[in-house]
């Protein structure tokens, strides 16, 4: 197992480097850079007479700006070195966890994505959570009474949730219980309250509470589905085979055979998929459930980076991503070990 995970490990680091170097070429050739941006927004204030801010001399009228100048503002974001020295310079940043600076935010890119994080957990830790403590039950009482009313009309219902986009929904809650035709229950927009610096520590959680019930259903509704299906085949393929009848002939109560036997053995396409959603809940981000519900997390903070070409942010944000979800996999073929002795990785990889 050692010299697995440590194979893993360093096969992480080419892995990396990899999609690194891809999406650092691609942004070469992508059109609307951060400087020519930034000229545009110069000719536009200048053509209307504005100054801009840091840029007073840059600007002469119709004339646009100068070479000069446009060669400093690329010294000012790097782009007079050659790429091949900035992608080293980059991966050698990044190997030390330094991100780089946003070209808009005047902030490190660690500091942005940690300032968006308590949207972004608030929306995937609970996420998660409710998903999986809702559907791994519900998929084992349908896998018991497959086939029955229940079964039938449970399926219905979460296919129908899950054909529902999730902003379509978002929007829907809003409408209903955000104050639009018809009840004013809960906020609309925000993580907490205007004046949550204020309330008592209790009424804080409350609040808090109380403004994550629409963007949570909203988020949810739709992966209650697939969890719950897988749950509920994967043990009504374990139920069906011959240890579960011998188990039953033995006369072993149903409740033994379900949770003691059947459990183990069917809860392992369910463990494979753990790690890589719990840590990836605690950096998810919805661009449609933020926008609509005004959650300033890490879906808005990628989308805007996109497209006001800010390559730290996404380079970085990209890094940090895939380094966790090679570190999730991992995690996740780990489990396997754990959850079924039988599977050993060195007697694989020597065949």
């Amino acid at each position: 197992m050692a010299a697995y995970v440590l194979k893993r490990l360093l096969l992480m680091i080419p892995t990396l480097i990899g999609v690194m170097l891809v999406t650092f070429l691609v942004t070469q050739f992508v059109p609307g850079g951060p400087v020519e941006q930034l000229v545009s927004q110069l000719q536009g204030r200048g053509h209307a007479g504005e100054a801009s801010a840091g840029t007073e001399g840059l600007y002469r009228g119709a004339t646009g700006l100068s070479e000069e100048h446009v060669e400093k503002l690329n010294a000012m974001y790097g782009f007079d070195k050659p790429a091949p020295e900035r992608f080293i310079n980059m991966i050698v940043n990044y190997l030390q966890f330094d991100l780089g600076e946003s070209y808009f935010h005047n902030k490190s890119v660690m500091e942005l994505v940690v300032s968006k994080l308590p949207v972004s957990i608030s929306l995937g830790v609970w996420s998660f959570f409710i998903v999986y403590l809702t559907c791994i039950p519900l998929g084992i009482v349908k896998a018991v009474r497959d086939g029955s009313s229940f079964d039938v009309i449970s399926s219905t219902i979460i296919l129908i949730g899950y054909a529902i986009p999730g902003f379509v929904l978002g929007i829907t809650l809003l409408v209903l219980f955000g104050g639009g035709s018809f009840w004013d229950i809960f906020p609309l927009r925000g993580l907490v309250s205007d004046n949550w610096d204020d309330l008592p520590w209790y009424q804080q959680i409350l609040d808090y509470l109380w403004h994550m019930v629409l963007p949570i259903i909203a988020s949810v509704i739709g992966s209650f589905a697939v969890m719950t299906m897988l749950t509920k085949n994967s043990f009504i393929e374990e139920i069906r085979k011959q240890y579960v009848l011998t188990a039953r002939a033995k006369g072993l109560p149903e409740n033994t055979v379900l949770y003691k036997h059947v459990f183990r053995n069917a809860v392992i396409p369910l463990v494979t998929g753990f790690p890589a959603a719990f840590i990836g809940a605690f950096f998810t981000g919805s661009l449609l459930i933020e926008t609509i519900f005004s959650l300033d997390g890490l879906g808005l903070l990628s989308y805007e980076s996109v497209l006001k070409r800010d390559y730290p942010v996404v380079l970085g944000t990209l890094y940090l991503y895939t380094l966790l979800g090679l570190i999730a996999k991992l995690l996740a073929d780990m489990s396997y070990v754990l959850i079924d002795p039988r599977i050993q990785f060195e007697s694989v990889g020597q065949k």
